[in-house]
């Protein structure tokens, strides 16, 4: 009997039905790019200086410019080393008093100025930025400016938290169901983010939108790669993260075009909306139906897939079945992704590959934003950087396979982080170069690993085994501020050490998984085990049972 995978080779392993159900399903991978780096505009800080009343009617009447006014009136202005103060204090003095000349006019308090007394801000702060964000609104700078880093992180708590209910959810209750769900969730926490009222309310449904909003990416990416062939399920994932730089290339040019954050959100969240036509569009996974034991529903979507591609269907094509000693239906369970020796070993080792890849992509990402002028242009070359990525992975993954691309693709980003260490800050392009290609080694790995990770998952966790190990992710996605920041304020190369240690380790973790090149994908928890054992059989597959006429009775 013919396994699921040899009936699309019969019926189109990427005809018209899966190129549709593919375009489709990259407006998910499109939309959760502004989710994931969207915090890069909505929470962008520009440069600010306490608010003082009097300073703006004192200028007005002296006739300053605005250099001028910032040497005579802000602490620390012309000091590289007084960021601080510069933005963060005031001058203890009444504006408004008439001894104030208008040439030095603080020479007339016969006081030094460096021992006037400095004060925090009481009547807000003066920002140099013709448009708005989360920071400008809500004053999130100086004692403030935690809250930041806090509103980055709870999206990635969201993500975290999420992972393994949204996983469940689609393995038990079926993709499609779990799409829907979570996209209707997001596209409702984005849109009422954008009215949020409050800083703490708008943390609360960033936080909603984070707990769906992976789930809806990555039920997305489970379908289409569940709906090829073999022969295309390499190129259609890639291809689908693809969508998402292609996403990070739009959210720079939309930012540009609106520079207020919340018209910004708004047009980031309406259009997700649209993914609910879904319902009508995208059936569900037949391959979930069959571990599900829908056999009826899984012959009816395969009989529409045949003819969606223009392909007659299989002859006498009647039901879907489990090999005789599989006669119960498989529910996921947390505990499948550990049962096994080889299953454990390949959840851990993939964990930690979440992890580091997270940790390394957004710690580069913070590097070339920190030493960049442009913040729209510099989002866009990184972004760019990762287009060659993909072509990359695309050129290699079936000449050499998934686990040697992997493993060198780890090292170079560390590599690229140690050698980092060494460039003098005055060499800006060759940091910059640097960054780059480590960057582009740690988007082969943020694709790469997600491929590898559903290729070597049993159907029946294999959301669920995708979501788990990717939590490690979000993880790294939580720490990731605090380590670049809290560690350069001990030795600015200190980061730079670790990410090249991480990613120096990943790469040799990387060669103790199996190899998946070519191979179908697993069914059952026996089918993950034996990857390895190519000389043996495959045992306790899920098969699409076909009856042709010639075929003798079974």
């Amino acid at each position: 009997m013919p396994t699921v995978d040899d009936v699309l080779e019969q019926v189109g392993e990427f005809g018209w039905f899966q190129k549709q159900a593919f375009l489709l399903l990259c407006l998910l991978s499109v939309a959760f790019a502004p989710i994931y780096v969207g915090i890069v505009f909505l929470g962008f800080t520009p440069d600010h200086r306490c608010l003082s009343p009097g300073v703006a009617e004192l200028s007005q009447r002296c006739g300053w410019s605005l250099g001028e006014e910032l040497n005579y009136t802000v602490p620390g202005h012309g000091d590289a080393g007084g960021a601080f103060a510069r933005q963060c204090r005031r001058y203890e003095v009444d504006w408004n008093q008439s001894a104030l000349g208008c040439v030095d006019p603080l020479a007339r308090l016969e006081v030094n100025r460096s021992l006037l007394p400095l004060a925090p801000c009481q009547h807000g702060w003066v920002y140099d930025s013709p448009g708005s964000s989360i920071v400008t609104e809500f004053n999130l700078v100086c004692d403030d400016s935690w809250k930041v880093d806090l509103f980055q992180s709870c999206v990635n708590v969201g993500f975290f938290l999420g992972s393994l209910g949204v996983g469940y959810i689609a393995d038990r209750f079926g993709r499609k169901l779990c799409l829907l769900m979570t996209t209707l969730i997001c596209a409702v926490s984005g849109v009422l983010m954008a009215f949020a009222p409050s800083y703490g309310s708008m943390l609360s449904f960033r936080l909603l939108q984070g707990l769906v909003s992976k789930g809806s990416w990555t039920s997305g990416y489970i379908l289409i790669t569940e709906f090829v062939g073999s022969g295309y399920r390499r190129t259609v994932a890639i291809l689908y993260q693809m969508a998402f730089t292609v996403g990070l290339v739009l959210l720079s040019g939309v930012a540009y075009a609106i520079p207020h954050w919340r018209w910004l959100q708004l047009a980031v969240s309406l259009p997700t909306l649209l993914c609910l036509l879904y319902y009508w569009c995208v059936p569900e996974s037949p391959r979930w139906l069959l571990s599900q034991k829908k056999n009826t529903q899984a012959v009816k979507i395969m009989d529409y897939i045949s003819q969606k591609n223009g392909k007659l269907p299989p002859a006498n094509l009647k039901m879907l079945s489990l090999e005789e000693d599989v006669t119960e239906k498989l529910s996921p369970s947390f505990v499948d992704l550990f049962r096994t020796p080889r299953l454990r070993r390949n959840t851990l080792i993939l964990m930690y590959l979440w992890f580091t890849s997270s940790v390394l992509y957004q710690g580069l990402i913070m590097h070339v934003g920190a030493t960049g002028e442009n913040l729209y242009l510099d989002f866009l070359y990184s972004a760019l950087v990762e287009f060659p990525a993909s072509f990359l992975i695309l050129l290699t993954i079936d000449r050499i396979g998934r686990l040697y691309p992997l493993a060198v693709a780890n090292m170079v980003a560390g590599a690229a982080c140690f050698f980092m260490i060494f460039i003098s800050h005055d060499l800006h392009w060759l940091n910059i170069l640097v960054a780059c290609i480590g960057r582009m080694g740690i988007t082969v790995v943020f694709e790469m690993v997600c491929l590898v990770s559903a290729e070597l998952y049993p159907t029946f966790i294999r959301n669920l085994g995708v979501m788990v190990s990717s939590s490690l992710c979000d993880v790294g996605g939580i720490i990731t501020p605090f380590i670049v920041f809290r560690l350069m304020d001990v030795w600015q190369g200190l980061p730079l050490v670790l990410f090249a240690v991480f990613g120096l380790v990943a790469g040799g973790m990387t060669l103790f998984l199996p190899e998946t090149k070519g191979i179908v994908l697993p069914e059952t928890i026996e089918d993950a085990e034996n990857l390895q054992r190519k000389a043996k059989p495959k045992e306790n597959t899920i098969y699409l049972q076909i009856q042709a006429s010639e075929s003798i009775g079974t």
